[in-house]
This record gives structure tokens, sequence and C-alpha cells, in this order.
């Protein structure tokens, strides 16, 4: 169906987004230019990226964008406040996807960059009731297991347990 991207979440994310956004549509994706934004870019869609900037301090990209469509993603959970972001999108469609919380693991925090870790763990619960709150209404979700080939506990759990998960959302 698609060209071989590296991992489950690329494949996912992709075929979601393809779904629900053409490809004449602009796309803000939040956070600087990633694998993820570079595979939108070879699959034809338009997209811009933040610089950067720290969203929770400095929103102006999001509040100057004219874009049809923005993506978030795996990008809220290392958000200080997701939901002024949030409240500040433009764009009437959203993609956003988050790793979920897993009962069995911490939070994830990088030992060797300051910036990389996750300040929020959501549930899914939690993701669709801050969209409502910021005046998304949800069409569509989805969730899927992050499995490892590793043996163990947490690697079997890891196939049973979601581990991400993705929302269609438009303004209401």
């Amino acid at each position: 169906m698609y060209k071989y991207y590296p991992t489950k979440r690329y494949k996912e994310t992709l075929s979601f987004l393809h779904k629900y956004v053409s490809k004449n549509e602009t796309i803000l994706d939040l956070g600087i230019e990633n694998p993820f934004s570079k595979i939108m870019k070879e699959e034809g869609y338009q997209v811009e990226n933040t610089s950067g900037e720290d969203l929770d301090e400095d929103r102006s990209t999001i509040e100057n964008s004219n874009s049809d469509v923005v993506t978030a993603l795996e990008i809220a959970e290392h958000l200080l406040n997701p939901y002024t972001v949030l409240k500040n999108i433009r764009s009437k469609k959203l993609i956003i996807s988050i790793p979920l919380r897993l009962w069995f693991a911490t939070a994830y925090r990088s030992k060797t960059d300051k910036w990389d870790r996750h300040y929020h763990e959501f549930e899914d619960w939690q993701l669709d009731w801050l969209l409502e709150k910021t005046g998304w209404k949800i069409i569509d979700s989805k969730k899927w297991t992050n499995p490892t080939k590793k043996i163990g506990i947490r690697p079997l759990l890891r196939y049973i347990t979601p581990r991400y998960y993705i929302v269609y959302a438009e303004r209401k």
C-alpha cells in the first residue's frame, strides 16, 4: 500500500493522515522538521514545521498560521500546557497523536537530552477531554500496540497493551 517505513507508528500515522487530509491542503506540523514530516513531504503533502520555539511560551507561529490542517504528532506530551496550544490553533482540522501512559512503565525521560522528556503521559480519555475543552470535536480515533523483539514481561505486555493513540478532530 505505501512505501516501506521503518516503524509501525509511521505506517499507522500515515494511513490515518491519508484518510482525512488531501494533498492539496496545507499542513502546519508542530515541532521542528523530523523524520515523519519528511515522510509527509515525500508523500506529496505541503508541510511547514514550527521552528523549534518553545510552544508553551511562544505560540505566534500557531496563531499566525493559515494552514488547513495542524498535525501535533507526539508533541503534546512534551508540553507543560497543551491546553493553550490546542486552544490557539486556527485551522479547522487537527490530527494529534500521543504515546499512551503505560501502567507498567515510568514516564519517558531521556538521560542525554534535557528537552526530550514527557511532562504528560496521557490516557485516551484525558486527551479526548482536553480536545473537547479546547473546542475540538473528535471525528475518529485509533490505538495500536508497539511490540518489541525482546524477551520478558514488559515486552510481552507491549504486544497486548496499546501504546499509541491518534485522533482526527475538527473545530466545533
